[in-house]
């Protein structure tokens, strides 16, 4: 717990993007919540995590802010600082439907689903829309075999356009092992943002994790034309040649025994 006990107000500057966009260079001057949403779309997700704590230690009532930080804290696998960082947020912002979701996924993601479907519920019935909501219900049905993933999904996609969340459902059906239904939702992120190199990747991966060798060497080749240094993109491409392991099997064996 020591890493994150005073997370929101890490001093010091965080690192430059490990892997910026060439379409949009961040730059220091960028808002660090603006600068952040840029690391995720890069899938640096340490870097988008400090980041969000920077804008919060400028400004403890961005809830933005609050509710990014719990989203990477999920992402990253540290789902039980995700639920005590919400239930902090909460008290700051009781009853917001965004941090409700956001304990609601640490809590699932801990091993409380009972609890985690309660909370849910209240952040669908707190004021407001959104697609984190609806993306965090759909973990709990999909994880649960409920065909109403899909459903929730889709709401949230209609409430956010951004191709981040396509790209965000992909990775929660990999992170469940439902790499076909992951499929569907990263060909409509590559498709809304052709020009960007993380959704190549990921659907590289999903397709690797499927067994589509030749379209996983496209997906991958065109991540690596987009940004050459992706060192991940690299490796799986080799790793195609080799008889390596897929995305999923890394993923487990990274983060299944946390």
């Amino acid at each position: 717990m020591a890493r994150f006990d005073k997370l929101e107000l890490e001093s010091g500057s965080p690192r430059q993007p490990e892997r910026p966009s060439k379409s949009k260079p961040v730059r220091e001057q960028v808002p660090w919540i603006d600068q952040a949403i840029e690391e995720r779309r890069c899938g640096n997700y340490e870097s988008a995590l400090r980041l969000y704590s920077r804008a919060l230690e400028d400004d403890k009532s961005l809830v933005n802010g609050w509710v990014g930080q719990v989203q990477m804290l999920v992402v990253l696998e540290e789902a039980v600082e995700a639920e005590l960082w919400s239930r902090k947020a909460l008290e700051l912002f009781p009853g917001n439907g965004d941090l409700l979701a956001g304990r609601a996924q640490g809590m699932h993601r801990s091993g409380n689903a009972q609890q985690a479907m309660g909370l849910s519920d209240s952040s669908l019935k707190a004021t407001g829309q959104s697609a984190y909501r609806w993306l965090v219900r759909g973990e709990l049905m999909a994880a649960t075999k409920q065909e109403t993933d899909r459903h929730c999904f889709d709401k949230a996609i209609e409430n956010d356009k951004d191709w981040l969340v396509p790209l965000e459902i992909a990775q929660v059906y990999l992170r469940l092992e439902m790499p076909s239904r992951a499929l569907e939702r990263v060909r409509r992120a590559v498709e809304m943002a052709p020009d960007r190199f993380f959704p190549w990747y990921i659907q590289g991966e999903t397709e690797r994790e499927l067994g589509l060798e030749s379209a996983a060497r496209k997906s991958l080749q065109r991540c690596l034309e987009l940004y050459p240094n992706h060192d991940e993109a690299d490796r799986s491409l080799r790793s195609l040649d080799q008889g390596g392991w897929s995305f999923g099997r890394v993923w487990r064996r990274v983060f299944g025994n946390r």
